[in-house]
């Protein structure tokens, strides 16, 4: 039998629910007027919560924060996160609802890495098989993980031949390429680095808001038109971002 939504227990989640990146610091009143509890309800409530450890009050402003103490409940949690794992069932539906091959791929010291794929049903298809390794700057998800990086850090990658600049690329272009990633949240491959393929991939990020993975579409090229291009752009961003939030993002929720 499920609790009542009146119960302690709710009105505490509700509480901790007022707090936010784009607003850290709540009064009293504020948290009241949200929740629909009477201040005297919340005071309690949140003077309970600071015995925790939960909540902070900030002695300038009086208002609370959210305080450290969470760290130790969620702290297993995000701890034991595998973003692989967290994210097979998100890709089998990119997969299902393109008809195209849904691909995880993690950067592991200079190249991106495929942990995971869902292969698309097609008898034409194009696929990223577990382990492959790519790092030309024209993948997509070389990309993603390039655009986090600093202009130095990318520099000496490339420097170091660790990294391979896309043939017809200037390092111009390059970071003109990374600047748009890091603007619009997602990266293409338009038959840049083969011509029968094409590469749509967006950034997951984890509770620090790092990215961790990159999901990537992958598909033929000449079943791919501009339409069809924005469609799988728009999926591909929607389904980074619900592994994002499974993950612990903020700002994906």
């Amino acid at each position: 039998m499920s609790s009542p939504r009146n119960s302690v227990v709710h009105n505490v989640v509700d509480v901790l629910r007022c707090f936010s990146s784009e607003k850290p610091l709540v009064g009293v009143t504020e948290i009241a007027e949200q929740v629909g509890l009477h201040k005297s309800s919340v005071s309690r409530l949140l003077a309970t919560l600071e015995s925790e450890g939960w909540v902070e009050q900030d002695p300038a402003t009086r208002r609370y924060q959210l305080g450290l103490g969470l760290i130790a409940i969620a702290g297993p949690l995000l701890a034991n996160l595998n973003v692989r794992q967290v994210a097979y069932p998100y890709l089998h539906e990119l997969a299902d609802a393109t008809k195209e091959t849904a691909v995880l791929a993690v950067w592991e010291g200079s190249v991106s890495v495929t942990v995971e794929q869902i292969a698309s049903d097609r008898t034409v298809k194009h696929t990223s098989p577990l382990g492959a390794r790519y790092a030309s700057t024209g993948s997509a998800t070389v990309q993603i993980f390039l655009a986090e990086m600093s202009k130095e850090t990318v520099t000496v990658l490339l420097d170091q031949d660790t990294i391979e600049l896309q043939q017809g690329w200037t390092r111009s272009e390059l970071q003109k390429r990374l600047e748009a990633v890091r603007r619009q949240g997602y990266a293409t491959n338009l038959q840049e680095t083969f011509d029968d393929e094409v590469g749509i991939a967006a950034p997951v990020y984890d509770h620090r808001r790092k990215v961790v993975a990159a999901v990537l579409i992958a598909a033929p090229s000449y079943r791919i038109d501009d339409q069809a291009t924005q469609a799988l752009i728009d999926q591909c961003v929607a389904t980074a971002a619900m592994i994002s939030t499974r993950m612990g993002n903020p700002d994906s929720q």
